[in-house]
């Protein structure tokens, strides 16, 4: 099974209409081997400063700037159904391959996917 990721709704359903996926689900549709569903909108967001040091609550000229380490992120409260749609489904026994047709780099951060994975120079990304 591929796992087609859309950058939106109606970008999901026309690659849906041409691969064959017509049966609709929560979040996504599904058949003729493939999966094809979207994000919406910024699906994570970058945590508020107070996350990484409490002082950073209230703003002072001293600790600017603020360079993490490792970024923080937190899904967007208008997000969190589909995200879990997309972690669900990208982690499906049957997802053998995941095909990207936004940016790639992000859904890499986003997820942090921890199996192995390549990605070819078209956006392919082989799990």
């Amino acid at each position: 099974m591929k796992l087609v990721l859309a950058e939106k709704p109606s970008v999901a359903q026309s690659i849906a209409k041409v691969l064959g996926a017509n049966k609709r689900e929560d979040g996504y549709l599904e058949g003729s081997g493939y999966v094809v569903s979207w994000c919406v909108g910024h699906l994570v967001e970058l945590a508020k400063p107070e996350s990484y040091d409490e002082k950073y609550g209230k703003w002072s000229y001293n600790d600017l700037p603020i360079f993490p380490t490792d970024w923080k992120y937190n899904v967007s409260s208008g997000t969190k159904k589909q995200f879990g749609v997309l972690k669900k489904l990208m982690t499906r026994d049957d997802v053998d391959s995941l095909v990207c047709a936004t940016d790639v780099g992000r859904i890499l951060r986003t997820f942090k996917i921890k199996k192995n994975v390549e990605v070819t120079d078209n956006g392919k990304i082989i799990i």
